[in-house]
């Protein structure tokens, strides 16, 4: 990491999310606006909520009248995989001093691919603890900043322009599996991806919509933790 120049060795970091971001931000903003509401709201959402998926179904449930306990409920199911994520990344947040709290809001599907593929070397030296923490936070807020102006780029062409929404909420789907990709080249382990895809394939096949996400979360990480494990580890430790 480029600890002269922090910011610019972020955006060359982040720069697969620059490509992505802004485009699946305007499709969000284009939904909010094409669903009645103001265009600012799609600023206010990105700013406090900046959830990906989780806008563009909060905006189906604004517009389908959902109760704010339903919503809640909706939101937690859909953004449970949040967790593990959470879980993974929690070291290196706990040592990332006042950053902290941001890069845990900031934790989005994208943000968490780049973060976790990022290599933190050594952390006994508070030095280099900060250089990485800032260098991660600085990551996580280009990824938010990508995110919003695009929202609000599209939410202001809503207002402008009709725009023809059909299979535009599958932007944010696209990204992520080409992010997913890219990690697959990158760690050259394709073994938890596949276990992850065969795990989402099972739920959604043989369970309810409502279950099958988390479900499919739970499958994959049992599964890849006993898949992977060293068998046996220490096998023939306390002979002699």
């Amino acid at each position: 990491m480029a600890q002269r120049f922090p910011f610019i060795a972020a955006v060359k970091y982040s720069f697969p999310v620059l490509l992505g971001y802004p485009a699946i931000g305007i499709a969000a903003g284009l939904l909010v606006v094409d669903a009645g509401y103001p265009w600012w709201l799609a600023l206010v959402m990105s700013l406090v909520m900046y959830a990906g998926a989780g806008q563009y179904i909060a905006v189906g449930l604004f517009a389908a009248g959902a109760g704010l306990v339903e919503a809640a409920l909706v939101q937690l199911v859909v953004n449970a995989r949040h967790i593990a994520y959470g879980l993974t990344m929690f070291k290196r947040f706990n040592a990332a001093g006042p950053y902290k709290w941001y890069l845990i809001f900031a934790l989005t599907d994208e943000t968490f691919a780049l973060l976790s593929a990022f290599c933190e070397g050594t952390l006994s030296d508070d030095e280099d603890r900060e250089h990485q923490s800032r260098f991660m936070f600085l990551v996580a807020l280009l990824d938010h900043g990508y995110w919003t102006v695009g929202a609000v780029i599209g939410a202001l062409l809503g207002t402008l322009i009709p725009f023809s929404m059909e299979g535009i909420s599958f932007a944010l789907s696209a990204l992520f599996i080409v992010l997913m990709i890219e990690q697959i080249l990158r760690v050259k382990r394709p073994g938890p991806f596949v276990i992850s895809a065969l795990a989402a394939i099972l739920a959604v096949v043989f369970l309810p919509s409502r279950l099958s996400l988390l479900s499919a979360m739970v499958i994959a990480l049992v599964a890849v933790q006993l898949l992977t494990a060293d068998p046996v580890r220490g096998k023939g430790a306390g002979n002699g």
